[in-house]
């Protein structure tokens, strides 16, 4: 009888990473997903052509404030909007956050609204929290700390 093979570490490593990476594309991203509501295509059409207002009325019509996408695509919309509503988008990253604390888009878009509000310890955490949320490197991590750096280079004390 053969002894059962054994995997070395980096076998292990990649077979656990063979099963783990197709989970962990981003929940909010603006590229079609499998199985998205049909609001959020209008969302997107709306983001496309930079009309904000009607993608804040777009997601009024759906109105589905107990999905974290939802309160991250409302956040974003009141942020980019004219004139934007910074209070009205903090509370719905805030709710989405509340709903999925690993939201990566709410994680990324919150932190450039805090460095828009001079937050930048804000930010900063929320980097953090980015950085464990996203295990092996994610698009919304990088965008954040390269937010965080041109923030941190433009306000250089002289």
């Amino acid at each position: 009888m053969k002894p059962a093979p054994s995997f070395r570490p980096a076998h292990q490593l990649a077979l656990l990473l063979a099963l783990t990476i197709p989970t962990l594309a981003p929940a909010a991203d603006m590229d079609p997903q499998p199985n998205e509501p049909p609001w959020v295509e209008g969302v997107r059409q709306e983001f496309k052509a930079k009309r904000f207002d009607a993608a804040v009325e777009v997601l009024k019509a759906a109105n589905v404030p107990t999905s974290a996408d939802w309160n991250n695509l409302m956040g974003y919309s009141l942020r980019s909007k004219t004139p934007p509503d910074y209070a009205a988008a903090e509370t719905h990253y805030r709710k989405a956050l509340e709903i999925d604390p690993k939201h990566r888009r709410a994680l990324e878009y919150y932190g450039e609204l805090l460095l828009i509000r001079g937050d930048l310890a804000g930010a900063e955490g929320l980097l953090k929290r980015l950085d464990k949320a996203c295990f092996f490197g994610c698009r919304e991590y990088s965008d954040l700390k390269e937010s965080v750096a041109a923030y941190k280079a433009k306000n250089k004390p002289k």
